[in-house]
């Protein structure tokens, strides 16, 4: 049964993601916006409903310090796990807007939260920072892309004779059931395969602390896995690239706003948090900023090195805790190993597109990127 259970997790995962991404995709078009739009805020916010109610009931049940160590597990997880294991799928091609707009605003938001913990904690003044931050990045992504899109859809009709395609009310209605249908499908699917897992990890002989680091903290964001790698399979790269960006948005400015704004006491940031987990999930965004932009290509091998930093930093919470006289050792490895391959990986993509005569800095337009992306995957 507990096997059964995880298979119709991973059915119910895969069916949710396919009517979620079908569906904000469509919505896209008739609304206005881009679906890079939709992947950052509808997708982005509807697949990290888990993140937001183990939060809040963490918060509400009086140990609000879990909420701060779901949303930075939750990011780190977001980035390396999801956005490597998508580009390893298929090459991921990154929006300007993203390099301009979102990624430059997470990496800010994942600083805040460095600034607001100095005194120890993220109280509700803080949280009520974060939320009103929310709300206007919400409206003005929305804003900006009905205008973006309304200028490109008059140019079109212009050049064409063609106007934007209007959907009839049920096509709308359909739609909208879709995401709905989607997110309901993913919460349960997830709820059903993180609950099985744990079951089997336990009859193995695996540790608490193990299923804890790993299943626990990988479990609330099932739903961006399976989203992103949906998106990346159907085509739909700017759902699977602005869903991992947005949620991080999300579980900061809302799910961690939310959380302090509902705890009497606000979020506590514990000392190792503040030491360790935040500034790696700074490290991990700001490490987002060059990948995208170097050929605004998220290529196989970026996936590679992401997919591959995250187990690296698995081991070492894993390590830490269960034979602590080795995690000096694996630490310094580690640090050995990562900052010089990061940097070998780079100058490589940095070469790759020189030699292919579009400088990064030259690059003006989608169409650049689109045939760059079509040359990764031949």
């Amino acid at each position: 049964m507990v096997i059964l259970m995880l298979v119709l997790g991973l059915v119910v995962l895969t069916a949710g993601a396919e009517s979620l991404v079908r569906g904000s995709s469509r919505l896209a078009m008739a609304m206005g916006v881009s679906p890079l739009v939709v992947g950052l805020t509808v997708v982005a916010y509807g697949t990290s409903a888990p993140e937001l109610v183990v939060s809040v009931q963490s918060s509400l049940g009086g140990q609000p310090d879990v909420a701060l160590g779901n949303v930075v597990g939750s990011n780190i997880f977001n980035v390396l796990f999801i956005l490597g294991l998508s580009a390893m799928i298929v090459p991921l091609r990154v929006s300007q807007q993203l390099i301009r707009i979102d990624v430059p605003l997470m990496i800010a938001v994942s600083i805040l939260v460095l600034v607001m913990a100095l005194d120890g904690g993220i109280g509700r003044l803080d949280g009520l920072l974060l939320v009103g931050g929310l709300i206007a990045y919400t409206v003005l992504a929305i804003v900006t892309s009905r205008k973006e899109h309304a200028g490109i859809q008059a140019e079109y009709e212009a050049e064409f004779g063609i106007g934007k395609k209007v959907q009839s009310r049920g096509e709308l209605v359909l739609n909208l059931l879709l995401v709905v249908a989607g997110l309901g499908l993913l919460v349960l699917g997830s709820h059903w395969f993180i609950e099985s897992a744990i079951v089997i990890a336990r009859q193995l002989g695996v540790s608490e602390l193990v299923i804890g680091l790993t299943i626990v903290a990988a479990g609330t964001s099932m739903p961006e896995l399976a989203t992103s790698i949906m998106a990346a399979i159907r085509g739909e790269r700017d759902i699977a690239v602005g869903n991992v960006v947005g949620s991080n948005i999300f579980n900061i400015l809302g799910v961690l706003g939310i959380s302090s704004v509902v705890s009497a006491d606000g979020v506590r940031v514990s000392e190792a948090a503040f030491q360790l987990d935040i500034p790696v999930m700074i490290s991990v965004a700001v490490a987002c900023l060059p990948v995208f932009f170097v050929g605004h290509i998220i290529s196989r091998w970026n996936g590679v090195l992401f997919f591959s930093y995250y187990f690296a930093y698995t081991a070492s919470f894993v390590i830490a805790e269960t034979a602590p006289r080795f995690h000096r050792t694996f630490a310094f490895v580690m640090f050995g190993a990562v900052v010089p391959l990061t940097v070998v990986m780079m100058m490589i993509g940095v070469v790759r597109s020189i030699r292919r005569g579009n400088s990064p800095a030259l690059l003006r337009n989608e169409s650049v990127s689109q045939e760059r992306l079509t040359q990764d995957e031949h």
